[in-house]
């Protein structure tokens, strides 16, 4: 078990590589190339954050983030069939390397604080941009990636040094607020 947990990151950020990496490099524009770089950058450098932090328990909700991130954002693609602006193929909806791009910023934000996530969220806006710019994506796309990685990070991660916690339970039943508060 001790072992499988130390490839758990090198088989993390692989996945999270071939996910965001580019269809045919050969045609990358600077942006596009720049765009593709962030999109594996800001999730690594979230991820390395819990290292720095020693936060064995960030790194725990990292994993369940990103992976029910990427995990969403796969069933989404192989479901809605939307074709991609350049025509390349009929996996545009949503965004995946804005979704991972957000999902680290937003995980950086709900973890460790606003402050600390500025430049995640500028890059990962930066990302979404690449996208729209090289044709990949419309602006719904980049869009629905971007809300998927808010949402599984903001859900699926609780703060730092967090006394208060506030969430919402909704259900074709039920709606709700439930707010937590730890002395």
């Amino acid at each position: 078990m001790m072992r499988t947990q130390a490839y758990a990151p090198l088989i993390l950020l692989s996945g999270s590589l071939i996910f965001a990496s580019p269809t045919y490099a050969g045609s990358n524009s600077g942006i596009e190339t720049a765009g593709d770089i962030v999109a594996i950058a800001i999730p690594a450098i979230a991820y390395g954050s819990t290292y720095y932090m020693n936060d064995k328990e960030g790194r725990q909700q990292f994993y369940y983030a990103f992976g029910t991130n990427v995990a969403s954002t796969l069933a989404l693609k192989s479901v809605v069939d939307k074709n991609r602006p350049d025509d390349s193929d009929d996996d545009s909806y949503p965004s995946g390397h804005t979704s991972v791009a957000f999902q680290g910023a937003s995980f950086i934000h709900k973890r460790y604080g606003w402050e600390y996530s500025i430049p995640a969220y500028i890059g990962a806006g930066f990302v979404g941009y690449s996208r729209i710019e090289s044709d990949k994506h419309d602006a719904g796309d980049v869009f629905a990636g971007a809300l998927l990685g808010i949402a599984s990070s903001m859900y699926l991660t609780k703060s730092y040094d967090d006394q208060l916690h506030i969430a919402t339970t909704l259900s074709p039943e039920y709606s709700g607020l439930s707010i937590n508060y730890q002395f």
